[in-house]
């Protein structure tokens, strides 16, 4: 199988929205291209007493709106592409819901299952001295990704508060609420993407109580997403998958009996009162909602003729890939495209750095409320120019994203 780059795909959906903005060459070209890429080493000395060398990278796409933003991820695979690909979704992502940020992302290629906890630190601070001189609360701002979370976004913001001298919370977003963290940033990316869904079914006749749901990935993202939908829009979660498998419970799975299982375990897989499905034949599942919510390129040209949803509700990052969207749309199925429907973690991280730059702490209630108003009034934007346009939701979310960066550009000067 032809590997899927992802950063090509994203600068295809660029190109779509390209003639509708009547963009000029030399625009199109600059919004397709990194400002500013790092590629570097980072040596840890591991537990053995060895040294052990690891590329890192760190990407800002775009900071005409503003500081740049975007997590950062470990996995053993990862590439400057994928990096780049994901830089560009988080400036589109914050140009869409209109965040005063551009786009960034980082990652480390390592294996974090094998690394101990003194080993993680230990590679999360040496990721931090290498990036510390273009990195800054007003300059370019990380936070948790793939295979990260709030005990390493701590460990970086106090490996750069002893860098520069002094004690800089808002260097880092998604950090334990100890030390500057923002009320609801842990679940932030499914309940902003619930929002968007229950205004998606809505407007495709779906009833979401009792709907059922499949949920790809079982990270941190995909089990917010399956207890949310159940406990928050009252869907009927039929089956999961994690990286060795997946389960299937037509009557409705215990999500969190299941998140304990996994817990124990390791995996999803054996769950008591459910069957032992394979990803693939999860993505294949009639049901109302398929949720993607683990790694790019899930749904490719090869398994997108066996979705059977009706709505695919993108909450990771580059899950459907172009050709696959194609197959997708002429079978009538809606795409929520990621740039609006995994929002919610930058709008909160966004959240998280006036929280911290107001020396201010807002509750809760407050920042779910404000998350909900942000992410519906988004779509509705959005689904309004994709009605308009006879667009996709996909084209209509870069059509208005690339509208606010390039307009931000023209008032710079920069074009």
């Amino acid at each position: 199988m032809t590997e899927i780059n992802l950063f090509e795909t994203v600068k295809g959906h660029i190109c779509q929205c390209a003639y509708d903005l009547r963009l000029a060459p030399d625009v199109e070209a600059i919004l397709k291209t990194p400002m500013r890429e790092f590629n570097f080493s980072i040596p840890v000395r591991m537990d053995t007493g060895r040294i052990r060398t690891f590329q890192a990278f760190r990407v800002q796409y775009n900071d005409a709106r503003g500081p740049t933003k975007g997590g950062i991820r470990f996995h053993p695979d990862e590439t400057i592409d994928t990096i780049r690909g994901l830089a560009a979704l988080m400036a589109w992502k914050c140009a869409l819901f209109s965040l005063p940020l551009g786009g960034a992302k980082g990652g480390i290629v390592c294996n974090p299952k094998v690394l101990s906890e003194g080993e993680l630190e230990r590679l999360s601070r040496g990721y931090i001295m290498g990036v510390s001189r273009i990195i800054g609360p007003h300059t370019d701002i990380p936070a948790p990704d793939v295979y990260t979370g709030p005990k390493v976004m701590a460990w970086m913001m106090d490996e750069y508060s002893r860098i520069v001298g002094r004690t800089t919370f808002g260097v880092i977003t998604g950090k334990p609420l100890s030390v500057g963290g923002s009320e609801g940033r842990d679940d932030a990316t499914a309940r902003g993407g619930w929002y968007v869904v229950a205004e998606a079914a809505e407007d495709a006749g779906i009833d979401l109580r009792g709907a059922t749901v499949a949920v790809q990935g079982f990270g941190n993202v995909g089990t917010h997403a399956a207890v949310l939908g159940q406990y928050l829009a009252g869907v009927r979660v039929v089956a999961v998958s994690d990286s060795k498998g997946g389960v299937l419970n037509r009557n409705g799975l215990e999500v969190r009996r299941l998140e304990e299982h996994k817990e124990r375990t390791g995996s999803v897989r054996d769950f008591p009162g459910a069957e032992n499905i394979t990803n693939e034949e999860l993505l294949a599942l009639d049901v109302d909602i398929l949720i993607p919510a683990a790694l790019e390129n899930t749904i490719t040209a090869e398994n997108a003729p066996q979705v059977r949803a009706k709505i695919v509700a993108e909450f990771a990052n580059g899950p459907v890939t172009t050709d696959a969207e194609a197959v997708l749309k002429e079978k009538g199925i809606v795409i929520v495209p990621d740039i609006l429907c995994n929002a919610g973690g930058a709008v909160v991280s966004y959240y998280e750095m006036v929280q911290n730059l107001s020396m201010d702490h807002w509750n809760a209630a407050e920042v779910d409320r404000r998350l909900k108003t942000m992410m519906t009034s988004t779509y509705h934007a959005v689904h309004e120019t994709a009605q308009k346009k006879n667009f996709t939701l996909r084209q209509a979310a870069y059509t208005i994203a690339v509208r606010n960066v390039v307009e931000a550009m023209v008032a710079r000067g920069w074009v």
